[in-house]
């Protein structure tokens, strides 16, 4: 036989769109020509292809001319993926293994010069993508555990070209790898009870974990902000199955663990000298950003107005839609990005407007400046706007400790459940089924329409105030939000007036 082809998958992002690997051996020139649409990773497989064939021991058909073609030709292909369906296209080509051993199988794998397996990034993608065409996978073992993590699929880990080989020809078969899912990582993390005082806070944050909501905490130095932060991981439900396998594939095509973090909501802090990029993904081959990475966790930003005001303004769109869409001039990345933004700031540059414990130094002109970074749509994305103000000494050095996290913890997962049988999280609802879900009367929707009027808020703060009113009942255990949720809801958009004073 002078024609093979081998089933393998490509890796776009989350995506693992199949490639079949063709190889064609003819009379003519002695030569190894490789095609569709490959970059130089790919190239470069032909002399790791050939090195490790010949020093595994097999024949490899110098004389003859080789065509490998990879389709469909117009999709990229990166990487050194493509090692291990190469060397075995090469060896049922040349008739050193059969065609029908490789019926039902996928691989991927890349090879060092002695035949060695080497693992691949982007593993678990492709494993859901093969557990769904109902086919077998050969990986390398350092995969292995990755791969199996997709459930229901055979995974086939070998540590060389050679354990595959004799795998395919029956001489030594490799039992399938198994591996128990890791139990959901139910980690508290840091204590509530540890947060001393500010009450509000600690309010806001419960109804942020309950209906996934965007908080903003804004407040001198030093008054816990971020100390109440790091501790919205700890009162969130754990992940779903589905979630979780989610959040494990951006982690796989990042290059990160996985079982350590398996079902473990993320929490990610990147530093307010993060570039565009960093934040929302990209780069010539793109990659998830931070907003991707945080994906169903949270998006912890610290000195929100420090950020370049350009890349704050990247994040509108997926705060919006939960999604990333990276175009280039050749090729497309969709990241999910389902993120819940957590930010803290001080009110001006030096921290102490407002603060009644040392006077603001800083001009007018200065707090302006400063204040300008946050555009007003963003903060209109945000639904909870909360002042942390600075504690007195009393309630420092007070041992009275706050509700633990574990108590908050399962309010939350109630609200939650009651959001769920509506069909989704109050911070995802939208248009009709926001209205709907609400049922204001008519009394209460005219008392809402006079003051957001006096308050000059947007439509679209409007819907935020709504959604976090809807909250505020599901904890309550009431059917539909009242007045006391609604102004409740409305003292949360603070930071208006808390950066005008």
């Amino acid at each position: 036989m002078t024609l093979a082809i081998i089933h393998t998958r490509a890796g776009l992002g989350l995506e693992a769109p199949e490639v079949q690997v063709e190889v064609h051996l003819a009379n003519g020139l002695p030569g190894m020509t490789l095609v569709g649409l490959p970059e130089a990773a790919v190239k470069e497989s032909r002399e790791r292809v050939r090195s490790a064939l010949v020093n595994a021991g097999f024949d490899f058909p110098n004389t003859r001319r080789i065509t490998l073609n990879l389709s469909p030709a117009d999709l990229p292909k990166d990487g050194g993926r493509f090692d291990l369906p190469i060397a075995l296209g090469l060896l049922v080509a040349s008739g050193q293994v059969p065609p029908e051993a490789l019926e039902g199988l996928e691989c991927v794998g890349e090879l060092a010069l002695d035949g060695r397996l080497r693992q691949v990034n982007g593993v678990l993608p492709l494993a859901l993508a093969t557990r769904a065409a109902g086919r077998k996978l050969i990986v390398p073992r350092a995969n292995a555990d990755e791969a199996a993590l997709a459930g229901d699929l055979q995974v086939i880990a070998a540590d060389h070209l050679l354990e595959v080989v004799a795998h395919l020809l029956g001489q030594t078969p490799i039992a399938a790898h198994r591996l128990e899912r890791p139990a959901p990582v139910v980690d508290l993390g840091a204590d509530l009870a540890e947060v001393r005082g500010q009450h509000q806070a600690r309010r806001a944050l419960e109804v942020a974990a309950a209906g996934g909501h965007n908080l903003l905490f804004a407040g001198p130095p030093g008054t816990g902000k971020t100390m109440l932060a790091s501790r919205l991981p700890g009162i969130l439900p754990p992940l779903s199955e589905e979630e979780a396998l989610e959040v494990a594939a951006i982690r796989s095509v990042s290059g990160l663990a996985l079982r350590e973090q398996w079902g473990r909501r993320p929490f990610r802090s990147p530093h307010h000298t993060a570039s565009a990029v960093a934040l929302v993904g990209g780069g010539s081959r793109p990659r998830p950003g931070e907003i991707s990475l945080a994906h169903h966790g949270v998006l912890f930003l610290d000195e929100l107005p420090e950020f370049s005001r350009h890349v704050l303004e990247v994040m509108r769109e997926p705060m919006e839609s939960g999604r990333i869409h990276i175009a280039r001039a050749n090729h497309e990345r969709r990241f999910p990005a389902r993120f819940q933004l957590v930010a803290a700031m001080n009110p001006c540059p030096c921290g102490h407007l407002g603060d009644p414990r040392q006077r603001c130094q800083c001009t007018a002109a200065q707090i302006q400046r400063y204040q300008a970074r946050l555009s007003g749509p963003l903060l209109d994305r945000i639904d909870l706007q909360v002042e942390v103000p600075a504690l007195p000494p009393e309630q420092l050095t007070s041992r009275e400790a706050g509700e633990p996290s574990a108590v908050v913890r399962e309010r939350v997962m109630i609200a939650r459940q009651r959001q769920l049988e509506r069909g989704t999280l109050n911070a995802q609802l939208a248009g009709r089924e926001l209205e709907a879900a609400c049922a204001l009367t008519s009394g209460d929707r005219a008392w809402l329409a006079g003051v957001l009027e006096r308050l000059k808020l947007s439509a679209r703060a409007y819907h935020r105030v709504l959604r976090v009113a809807l909250t505020l009942a599901d904890l309550a255990g009431l059917p539909r939000p009242e007045r006391d949720q609604l102004i409740e809801a409305i003292g949360y958009r603070q930071l208006d007036r808390l950066l005008k004073r």
